[in-house]
């Protein structure tokens, strides 16, 4: 390859990543300014790409993938019992792809819940060119960052047809789109949680995925099944905001939890007075007497 060719390359491959950034800068830059730049900036091919919110979306269950260990697989084997984190990636992606995997690897070793425990997490590559041997190669490169047993059990790294990917991409919502020019797909970057039975739940955006985010997701799809009465109370103040891909604060139902604490701080603090109180007085009778 030329140096001309490189460069070309290289600029064309920040330009994918930068554009990959642009949800998030949609937050901090006024929408007007945000616009007329990434008008005149933004390759054509990203109008392409993108994440289309697919939510209580069935998944297609019955599509046939090939795991890291090279035995045909269906994908909904892997659902039924525990909500399933579901990241589509591409093994062999120089770039965002790995920050996406890396950025959830990270969010799991924080989150007190277990990987085949709670819940599963299941990557599929969108490259159909992907093998089970480089599916498996980065399975071993995660579970040596994740380091929690019988994780290899509920962690799944998948390959598969264009036909079979494309089914399960369309359904979740998922747009991407090959370069030729760089040899590359463009991608946006984000996971997905479904619930046992499938549906497509929550979206979370980015490279980095907070494990509170993710905790209450799992607490909530697995419909009371994972978590505990913190987690429940945690779920009543906090509720999914769709269009942020986060848990935002429930103002209401902070106010109300706050005002019962304070009534059952205030009742126990009475009953602990009265209670006091009778037996002074019961004491002082049996002193009368």
């Amino acid at each position: 390859m030329t140096g001309k060719a490189q460069i070309r390359r290289l600029i064309a491959t920040l330009a994918l990543l930068c554009a990959a950034s642009l949800p998030a800068l949609a937050q901090a830059a006024p929408k007007e300014e945000l616009g007329q730049t990434a008008a005149s900036q933004k390759p054509a091919i990203l109008d392409r790409v993108g994440i289309d919110q697919r939510l209580n979306q069935q998944a297609p269950l019955d599509l046939t993938f090939v795991d890291e260990n090279g035995q045909t697989v269906k994908l909904g084997q892997y659902f039924g019992q525990k909500p399933v984190v579901l990241a589509l990636v591409y093994y062999q992606c120089p770039m965002l792809c790995s920050q996406v995997v890396n950025g959830l690897t990270a969010s799991l070793n924080v989150l007190s819940f277990n990987v085949g425990r709670e819940f599963n997490v299941v990557t599929v590559s969108f490259d159909p060119r992907d093998t089970p041997a480089s599916a498996n190669e980065t399975k071993q490169r995660m579970l040596k960052r994740y380091h929690r047993p019988g994780s290899e059990q509920g962690w799944h790294f998948l390959t598969g047809k264009k036909d079979q990917i494309d089914a399960l991409t369309q359904a979740v919502g998922f747009r991407y789109a090959w370069d030729p020019e760089i040899q590359q797909y463009a991608h946006a970057s984000g996971i997905m949680l479904l619930t046992a039975d499938g549906h497509v739940a929550q979206y979370y955006y980015g490279i980095e995925y907070s494990p509170r985010d993710l905790k209450l997701g799992i607490v909530q799809t697995s419909h009371g099944k994972v978590g505990g009465l913190v987690e429940q109370v945690l779920l009543y103040c906090y509720h999914y905001d769709p269009a942020k891909g986060k848990y935002g604060a429930a103002i209401f139902n902070i106010l109300r939890v706050s005002a019962l604490a304070t009534i059952l701080v205030l009742g126990g603090f009475m009953l602990l007075m009265f209670r006091r109180d009778a037996v002074a007085r019961q004491r002082g009778l049996y002193k009368t007497s």
